[in-house]
This record gives structure tokens, sequence and C-alpha cells, in this order.
């Protein structure tokens, strides 16, 4: 394990700390043979407002296999977004397309869209994908997410769509509760750096920055011996709801083959653990789609810094340190899936939930993330759209990714491999890609788009 790079993940089967990949020594024999290059360009053209959907367009696409019931379902929505981008909206379908390269890069091709600023009158900028990562891969979503704001719906029943779609109908034509409400929810476990680093580096700097910036909002950090399980399901179940929840911690892992994986996988680790000497968390110990109330989050965002939770691949994004070349990577689950935790916050009335797909990861060393996660607060704090207010991820993405290609390019060169220096760009790399928006890109904070 690498000092600097610490996981924000706790074993559900054993309590134990997750920890960064291992095989470190591979990384620049498999970095130096070249990745695909990602699509660098994301934005909207100057001039056009990301709160403008007659200016940016909206699109859905559905996998090949969506049920009639579940296109039915979402028909209000689409409706409602097709007033709102007028010319500008598009209904298509993902077929994939066999053949080297980015997925998403033949998928514009396929639609006669290449790279550079969005084009609008080509493929609206703001696109709902509505399916499982199963049937619409997680790859085409991180990829489109660094040119366009993508957001993903995914349900196991019809009627779940169309309580997501009454919510942001109501939530857009309504008039929002004053005053606004934003909490910052950060457990810190005793003699551990990694919650120490969430909390004190990330949760109350970034509360307090906002707070400062943002006079109109009540934002409120629950901290340390505060931030348990019962805080925060009364936090989700009565007059303190807040309209921005942000929470930083360790997500809870299952093992492939356990059957609480699919149900509990990312929950939310509270302050009530007492630690890895006490074995495997229990029950009362975490936050997951089971402990969500049935209603009553409508117009909510939630943002969540933690080990997948937003969703589980199928294989280890980071498994290709830890294998031979031409092996197949290391299985984690049965199938690619989005977290249970997210989808009842979006059945319950939640606008959207920002999270992570696979390990999650907080250096001891380096502030660009507590930086990240304050613009994308502050763009929804400031009412843009959350697919818009996501940019920063992606740029940050981007500003690593340039990083280490500038590394590499200095290596093969003649110089010097420094060792933990490149495993950290490549691993920092790899997890900023993978943050997702579940729920549709277009809708904001206490406000009509």
């Amino acid at each position: 394990m690498w000092p600097d790079v610490l996981c924000t993940g706790v074993d559900g089967a054993t309590g134990a700390y997750l920890e960064p990949p291992a095989g470190f020594a591979e990384i620049p024999r498999l970095a130096l043979q070249g990745e695909p290059e990602p699509l660098r360009t994301r934005g909207l053209r100057p001039g056009i407002s990301a709160r403008d959907l007659a200016a940016t367009g909206w699109g859905v696409v559905f996998a090949p296999e969506t049920p009639s019931e579940v296109r039915r379902a979402l028909r209000p929505l689409l409706r409602h977004r097709r007033k709102q981008a007028g010319a500008l909206f598009r209904r298509l379908v993902y077929r994939p397309v066999a053949g080297p390269g980015l997925a998403a890069r033949r998928f514009l091709e396929r639609l006669g869209v290449g790279t550079g600023p969005v084009e609008p009158r080509k493929l609206p900028y703001y696109l709902l994908l509505v399916g499982p990562p199963s049937q619409i891969p997680y790859e085409l979503q991180y990829q489109l997410d660094l040119q366009y704001a993508v957001g993903r719906l995914c349900f196991d029943r019809p009627e779940d769509y169309a309580r997501y779609a009454a919510h942001v109908i109501a939530a857009e034509t309504s008039v929002p509760p004053e005053p606004p409400r934003a909490v910052f929810f950060g457990p810190r476990h005793p003699r551990e750096p990694q919650t120490y680093l969430t909390t004190k580096e990330i949760v109350e700097p970034v509360a307090a920055a906002l707070r400062a910036g943002h006079p109109g909002w009540r934002i409120e950090a629950v901290v340390s011996s505060h931030a348990t399980k019962q805080r925060l399901r009364r936090l989700l179940s009565g007059r303190e709801r807040p309209a921005l929840l942000f929470t930083a911690g360790h997500g809870v892992v299952f093992p492939r083959g356990d059957r609480r994986q699919r149900w509990r996988q990312g929950s939310l680790l509270c302050q009530n653990w007492p630690g890895p000497d006490a074995g495997a968390p229990l029950r009362e110990h975490y936050f997951g789609g089971g402990d969500v109330p049935r209603d009553g989050l409508q117009g909510m965002v939630s943002f969540h810094f933690a080990c997948f939770s937003a969703g589980t691949p199928r294989h280890d994004s980071f498994a290709r340190l830890d294998v031979q070349p031409h092996r197949e990577r290391r299985k984690i689950a049965a199938r690619d899936f989005i977290g249970y935790l997210p989808q009842r916050l979006l059945q319950a009335g939640a606008l959207a939930v920002i999270g992570h797909v696979d390990q999650a990861f907080v250096w001891r060393s380096e502030s660009g993330q507590a930086r990240t996660f304050e613009s994308v607060l502050g763009e929804l704090l400031r009412g843009m759209p959350v697919g818009a207010a996501t940019e920063c991820l992606g740029q940050r993405y981007g500003e690593i990714a340039a990083e280490l290609a500038d590394e590499l390019e200095r290596i093969r060169f003649g110089g010097r491999i420094d060792e933990p220096a490149l495993a950290s760009l490549w691993l920092a790399k790899n997890e900023a890609q993978r943050y997702v928006v579940l729920g549709d890109p277009a809708v904001r904070l206490g406000r009509t788009v």
C-alpha cells in the first residue's frame, strides 16, 4: 500500500479496510504500452447558456431492450423536456458498434458527430441514458461525460420511472421552500487516516467555504461523533431534510457471490462503526437503500464520496495492475449494476445522485479533490443544472490525464521512472473518471430549468 493513497472502502464481510490495488511495479510497463486517448474537449460553445434547454438541447438514449412499459412511464418527462428544448429535443437508441477505439467515439461517429465543443443541433448537450449498465455500458457514460452532460436512470420496475418523472415535473413547477439548506455529513473514526482526511480536508473546509460564499443558504456540517446513522436517518425523514446532501467517508463493499452485494454495496458507513477490530460492520453501522424513507425527498440532490456509492462494475477497474497481459480482468460482481442506495433516493423524490463507480481514493498531500468538490457543490448552490455543475469533475480527469500523458512522454525519451508518482497519477486518473450522475442531468436545485 502506498502511504499517500488511501481507499474509502471497508469490506462488509470482514471489516478490513480496502487498499489500493497491488502490483504498482507493473504500472510503468503497462502504462508505456499506451491507453486509448480520451475525448478531451468538454462543454458548450461560448455564448450558449447551460440553463436554457432551448439552446443546449436535451436528449434521451434508450437501450434497445428497454421495455415499452418503461418508455410509457417516462412519457410525461419527455413531453416536459420537449416543450423546453423544442427543436433540439432528441430521442435515440444505443446500439453497440463493434470495433477498435472508444465506445463514445464510435457512438458519436455513427450519429455523424465529431469531437470538439458540443453542437446541440447535431446532438444535445444534456443526455439521459435509460437502462442498466449491462445494456448501456458504464464506459460509454464515462466517455460521453467528458464532452456532454450525461445522467442515467435505471430502476427495476416501470412504476419507479413514472414516480421519478412525476417528482422532476413537480419540482420544476412548484415554489421551492425557503430558506434552502445544505448538509455536509462526515464520520471520523478514531486512529484512522482515511476519515480524518475526508472530514478535516474535505467536508469541514468545503462546508466553511460554501457557507461564506453563499449566505442565502443554511449550511451545516455534521461530522465526527454527530455523524451517526440515526442522525442521517433523521436528516432524510422530516423537517431537517436538506436540498443538498454531501457525504464523505467509507462505502461498504461486499465480495462477488455474497448475496448482500446487490442490495448493500456502497452503503455509507457511519460513526456507529467501532472499527475493524470489531469485525464485519453490522447493519446498524451503515446507511443503505433499505434505510431511505419511502417518500419525502422531493427536490433533493445528493453527492456521495465513497467507494461504489453510485454503482459496481462487473470487472475491477484497477485490476489491470494485478493480472498478466491478455488475461481477463478480475471479476468483482456477476454483472454491472447501479447501487440500491441511489436508486432508493431517486424513488423517494431526489432529483439526482452523484456518486462513484468502483473504488474511490483520498490523497494525503493533494488538495485538488477538495477544490473540485467545492466547485461542483458551489455550482449546484448557484442553481446550475447537475450535468453542467459536474463539469469540474471531468476537467479534473482531463488535467490528470494530460499530466500522466506528459509524464509518460518524458519517460519514453529516457526520463527516470518515479514509480510512486506514476502509480499515484494512474490511480488518480482512473478514480477521477468514474464519477457519474444518476438522474436527469438537466435538473437543478430549487428552480425551474
